[in-house]
This record gives structure tokens, sequence and C-alpha cells, in this order.
């Protein structure tokens, strides 16, 4: 038993493989690449190539957005209109503040006539002179009375019809300002005549 010797065991060497043997390809017939190999491959350049074809492009984009919104100012369809002239509220604002004679549309005629009046006045009636500014004076404040009038009743009025939280910040202002404003260069055009209230 511990006399008889055992016979060797065959072992046979594995075969190296040389080295400069590339590496056995995946089963897509190619290496795997790396992690920022593949990164690198997905990125995108964040600003288009063509600059020049791009802007040219965003411009007419505003052009054609501004020429979409002047035609709804002149034609008052609220569709295309700027998102501070959309909606019932702003619409009933503009119907009222337009129906309503308001001292505020003639204060920039009244103001340059006054002050012509001064100045042509200056040297050679200083007296008269005087009395064209105080004039105007006295129209601005009678033009900031009649326009704190005009909100008061329309504040009223919103309330009344659309309840509320219809009344939002910047109403006022939105208001005022149009009635400081020549009748024809209002925008969006008014769409009621003079003494044509809204209901």
């Amino acid at each position: 038993m511990f006399g008889r010797s055992k016979e060797p065991l065959s072992v046979t060497p594995a075969l190296a493989e040389p080295a400069g043997a590339p590496e056995s390809p995946s089963g897509k017939g190619r290496p795997t690449p790396k992690r920022k190999e593949a990164e690198a491959a997905n990125k995108r350049p964040l600003v288009p190539t063509d600059r020049k074809g791009a802007a040219k492009a965003a411009r007419q984009a505003q052009r054609e957005q501004r020429d979409r919104e002047y035609k709804a100012m002149q034609t008052g369809d609220e569709r295309f209109m700027p998102a501070k002239d959309r909606g019932p509220v702003r619409r009933f604002v503009r119907d009222w503040v337009d129906a309503r004679w308001s001292l505020g549309e003639l204060f920039l005629p009244v103001a340059l006539v006054a002050l012509v009046a001064q100045f042509a006045l200056a040297q050679m009636a200083p007296l008269f002179a005087f009395y064209a500014i105080v004039v105007l004076y006295l129209y601005v404040l009678a033009a900031v009375v009649d326009g704190w009038l005009l909100w008061r009743g329309l504040k009223r009025r919103i309330i009344e019809k659309f309840g509320p939280n219809a009344v939002i910040k910047g109403t006022a202002m939105y208001a005022v300002l149009r009635a400081f404003q020549i009748r024809p260069s209002r925008m969006p055009k008014p769409q009621v005549k003079h003494g044509q209230k809204p209901s």
C-alpha cells in the first residue's frame, strides 16, 4: 500500500496567448466602449453649429409674433394679444375707459399748448405765461382726480360683474394709463364709442 509508487499525474500545460493578441470582441463584434467614451459620444453641442441661420430663424419668428400681436391689437382679436391684454376683465376695463370722456385723454394736447404759450409769452407778457403754467397745473390736478373717480366706479362695477377676486394687482394702473392716452393712440384699439358703456 505504502510501497507502491503512484504514477505521476499528467498535466497538460495551458497554452499562453501571445502578448500582442487583441482582446476578444464582445457579442456585438466590437469591444464594449468605456463609460467616458460613451458619454463623449452622446454629448451634443449646446449652441447650434449654424449660429447665423438659427439667429435669422429666431428673428423671423419674433417678427411674425409681433405682426400677429399688432394685427390683434388693431382688430380686437384676443387670441394673439399679449398676455396683459387678454381676458374678459381686461376687455371690460378697456371698454369702460373708452366709453367714458376723461380729462386724461386731453392731457397731452393741453400740456403742449400751455408749454408753447409759456415760452412764447415769457418775454412779451410774463403774467400770461405764468397763467399758462397755473392752468396746466390745475388741469393735471383735475385729471388725477378724474382718474381716481374713474377707477372707483370701474372697480365697483368689476366686483359686481366678475366678483372680488377679479380685481388683481395692476388693474387700476392699466385703466388709468389708458385713460391718459389720446384715444386714437390707444392699443388695443377702442372697440366701443364714447357713451357706449359695457353691460
